[in-house]
């Protein structure tokens, strides 16, 4: 289980305790957390479970793979670093400590 911390646009943090195997985006939608749609469910076909995440967790994470990387193209304002989609980044006890920022709107 990974404790993540999912912080808001406006900044209202909720941290939540994710069972390992679910997707952060499941982290979200299964707790009520405001800012990750999700509208395809995790099918990777709507960027709209889109954060950023913090720079530190960056390079702990595994890298995005090309279908993710074709989606943020559609994702609201991308950063090239910190943008993930959640739906990609399945969680583990590695995750521990995660925190992702919401942006302003999914697309």
């Amino acid at each position: 289980m990974a404790r993540i911390t999912y912080v808001e646009h406006g900044g209202r943090e909720h941290v939540v305790d994710v069972p390992n195997g679910l997707t952060v985006m499941e982290g979200a939608r299964d707790n009520g957390i405001p800012g990750i749609e999700a509208d395809c469910g995790g099918a990777c076909a709507c960027s709209t479970c889109h954060v950023y995440v913090d720079p530190e967790w960056v390079d702990r994470l595994p890298p995005k793979e090309a279908m993710e990387q074709d989606m943020l193209d559609f994702a609201w304002e991308p950063d090239p670093v910190r943008s993930r989609l959640t739906c990609q980044i399945r969680v583990t006890d590695a995750l521990d400590g995660l925190r992702v920022q919401m942006p302003e709107r999914q697309i």
